[in-house]
């Protein structure tokens, strides 16, 4: 066991940070040139989403402070994984943006000195959702970092960064993990049957949390079948309206229950904290945090309701993908290979060209609702454009943008 096991199919990004691990341990020997070779300051982890970009950073801080160079069972493993090591920062973010507030805070802790372990880690699990202020917050703390301080930063691409935070990290991308490794972890983590674990690898598409959820939750299997039935709905702009709104629906309805779970959590540990609900004065303050609590729920909502719209369209692309696989006769895997006939049918009934449009049309559609778009306008355009397969893409008015 280790601190690196739950990066599943990164060999090589793994063998990168392990010769980080090591040059970071000739530091605090007081050795230099070659001995500590490998190692910087400030990382920048890219990778696809679903790739391991957060485990990688939390195994990447826990291996710095581990003498065993991250064995996965000492204290200091333990602790880091956990989240409860007093030297390891960790900021993410389920709202549209990290605020600069944050930021500072994290800015003020790096430039202090480890107080049990070997490094004072600050890990940016959501680094392209930095907003500007927050970004020229963090500029100077990584031109200039504390002695002891490593920062370690995660988005999809490096794209994703602004430039000068970027470009004074060194880049580590992962790889899309492959169907094998993951369908392998599945069998052997959650002990499901290898043909679960196989479909589950396949229609997660690399994304390692999703083939968990597949593997292990009927529901989600459920959800997800339901989605790939929308392109054998649709003989009439009706059903292309209806189909857009029931894909809204869904989607809202699974961020809704997600977000219950841990809001009223929320709501009461914060009433309790204030005091709300016991004897005596109500503090003063009481009501503008629980008026903040609730904007950031309703942001979270917002962005959870758009990730699983995501993930809907990244299957009926896959699908379009699968299509165009049969028509062209590549011989690629099919990603949904229970769905063949169905697919074969499709494929016979439309031509290359056509698919390429409908696939174009789901991409239009993710980059229309990621520009705040209102989702509705944006899914109606796409089921119609997928209806009729002559689209070469369609444009929202801005009135309609929201």
């Amino acid at each position: 066991m280790s601190v690196w096991d739950d990066l599943v199919g990164q060999e090589p990004a793994v063998a990168v940070l392990r010769k980080a691990v090591g040059g970071a341990a000739a530091v605090l020997r007081g050795e230099s040139g070659p001995a500590v070779a490998g190692m910087t300051h400030a990382w920048l982890i890219t990778g696809p989403p679903g790739s391991g970009r957060s485990n990688a950073g939390r195994a990447f801080a826990a291996a710095l402070q581990c003498a065993n160079d991250g064995c996965g069972e000492c204290n200091e493993c333990r602790t880091a994984l956990s989240g409860a090591h007093p030297d390891i920062s960790l900021i993410r973010t389920e709202l549209l943006s990290i605020r600069v507030s944050e930021v500072r805070e994290l800015v003020r802790r790096a430039a202090m000195s480890p107080t049990q372990g070997r490094w004072q880690v600050m890990v940016v699990e959501d680094a392209d959702r930095l907003t500007e202020q927050a970004a020229d917050a963090l500029l100077k703390s990584i031109e200039e970092p504390a002695p002891r301080t490593v920062w370690v930063l995660c988005a999809p691409t490096v794209e994703d960064v602004v430039p000068t935070i970027r470009s004074r990290c060194r880049l580590l991308v992962l790889r899309t993990p492959p169907v094998a490794a993951v369908a392998e972890m599945l069998a052997r983590k959650l002990e499901v049957d290898q043909e679960l674990a196989w479909f589950a690898a396949r229609a997660a598409q690399g994304h390692i949390g999703r083939a968990r959820a597949l593997a292990r939750d009927e529901a989600v299997r459920e959800r997800r079948s339901k989605v790939l039935e929308v392109p054998f709905t649709l003989r009439d702009l009706g059903a292309c309206l209806k189909a857009a709104q029931q894909l809204l629906e869904a989607a809202k309805v699974e961020a809704k229950a997600s977000a219950e779970k841990v809001d009223e959590k929320e709501r009461s540990a914060l009433e309790q904290a204030l005091g709300v609900g016991t004897k005596g004065a109500k503090p003063r303050e009481a009501n503008a945090a629980l008026k903040e609590l609730e904007d950031q729920q309703k942001a979270r909502a917002k962005r959870w309701e758009r990730d699983v719209l995501d993930r809907s369209l990244v299957d009926l692309m896959a699908l379009y993908r699968d299509v165009l696989v049969v028509q062209t006769r590549s011989g690629s895997e099919l990603i949904n290979a229970e769905l063949g006939r169905n697919i074969e049918q499709l494929g016979a009934r439309t031509t290359p060209e056509q698919t390429i449009r409908r696939i174009d049309a789901i991409a239009t559609c993710r980059e229309a609702i990621e520009a705040n778009v209102a989702p509705l306008v944006a899914l109606e355009a796409m089921t119609v454009g997928l209806f009729e397969g002559s689209s070469d893409g369609f444009s929202i008015p801005r009135r309609l943008a929201r």
